[in-house]
């Protein structure tokens, strides 16, 4: 095998440099022509040279339209034990955008073959083997050509301009974006100025007060629900216990389908019951654009659930509870908003280099806390079990 190629969905090649050499800068000495990487070895008795060639969509359009559609007729074509897999990769290959064309000049060894993946795991992509073999950005087998699944617990990833297009700015954004930057420097926390602004004020759909109320307590319930299917209490009578407190509020028509789905399974998951239950760090998001919390603290510790609870059990009824409330302005959130966004991406850079997240963060309070601000600013209006998660 003389050949590897990873494929990846990103904003743009900016940092494509710094990662190549990062990875083979103690073996390799790397020369560049435009976008095409020549590297050869350091040995004194074993010289060998490798190619990276890199294209884009933005560099070599005619290549992903031409090839794209080739690379998802094979994996069609492929008899996938798993069709829900099957789904997962092809819906990743209709997102790509950037390539990386591994080119040896003999036979790739283990060594050369460990620095690959090592590049891919950077790159935070799929790796491509000449035999039709793919693999996560871990360097797991996906799926075998002869549609036999592998280890990996794959998952696409989408890069923003896949989902929302060229980037549209602002000089509101800017300015926001500027803030949160300032904010992350002052920390040591990275980040990149490609990750694009959020979009200004007028162009969000805000949930009103009442909205975001009526989510707050009726996901506040379903997490008590689901704390208690996970610790394996008494799950029916946990469940016409909650199910009472969500009438007695009037909100049991305000659940997520994954929380309507929880309530009403017999034998529910406890994988997805302990999902559920980190949602306590989305609700406090609520909570705090509800004026109920007085700042987002850091996210390096999880919130005070005693406290998350007694705002809505110390009430007895709805309208009590939102006469407690008293709303932060649109701009504040939308500050929040972009700050957990590039907190996410710090988190999300550190793990794809098998990192500690930076400055002590804790990744799933920060997806919650995105979660839950994202559907408040309601961003690209999604519904609350599928707020998009790209970084």
């Amino acid at each position: 095998m003389k050949h590897f190629t990873i494929f990846a969905s990103r904003n743009d090649i900016n940092d494509i440099e710094t990662t190549i050499s990062d990875v083979f800068a103690k073996g390799y000495e790397i020369k560049r022509d435009d976008n095409d990487y020549f590297l050869k070895s350091k040995t004194l008795f074993s010289k060998h040279k490798i190619t990276i060639r890199v294209a884009s969509e933005d560099t070599n359009p005619d290549y992903f339209a031409n090839n794209i559609p080739g690379m998802m007729g094979f994996y069609d074509r492929i008899p996938f034990e798993d069709e829900n897999l099957k789904g997962l990769v092809m819906t990743q290959i209709s997102v790509l955008n950037t390539m990386f064309a591994i080119e040896t000049e003999k036979d790739i060894t283990d060594g050369q073959l460990q620095l690959f993946t090592g590049l891919l795991s950077r790159i935070g992509g799929i790796g491509f083997l000449p035999n039709g073999i793919l693999l996560d950005q871990a360097g797991e087998v996906i799926v075998y050509p002869d549609g036999t699944s592998g280890p990996s617990n794959f998952r696409p990833h989408a890069c923003t301009r896949k989902v929302l297009g060229p980037e549209i700015t602002s000089e509101e954004g800017e300015q926001r974006k500027s803030k949160t930057i300032a904010y992350l420097s002052e920390r040591g926390i990275p980040f990149i100025h490609g990750l694009p602004q959020l979009p200004r004020l007028k162009q969000c759909q805000f949930k009103t007060k009442e909205d975001i109320a009526r989510r707050a307590v009726s996901l506040l319930i379903v997490i008590q629900y689901a704390c208690d299917v996970a610790q394996g209490e008494d799950i029916q009578g946990s469940r016409d216990f909650f199910t009472g407190m969500l009438q007695k509020f009037g909100v049991e028509k305000y659940l997520s389908e994954n929380e309507k789905e929880l309530l009403q399974d017999d034998e529910p998951a406890r994988e997805e019951a302990i999902n559920i239950s980190w949602q306590y760090e989305a609700y406090w998001a609520l909570i705090w654009a509800l004026g109920l919390v007085e700042t987002l603290d850091f996210p390096d510790q999880v919130c005070d659930c005693d406290y998350a609870i007694k705002v809505v059990s110390n009430c007895e009824t709805f309208e009590q509870f939102v006469l407690k409330t008293a709303m932060r302005s649109e701009e504040e959130i939308m500050d929040e908003a972009d700050k957990i966004y590039r907190l996410h991406w710090a988190c999300v850079n550190s793990r794809i280099k098998g990192e500690e997240a930076p400055a002590g963060m804790n990744e799933s309070i920060v997806l919650e806390r995105r979660r839950g601000l994202f559907w408040i600013i309601g961003h690209r209006d999604e519904a609350w079990d599928h707020i998009s998660m790209d970084t």
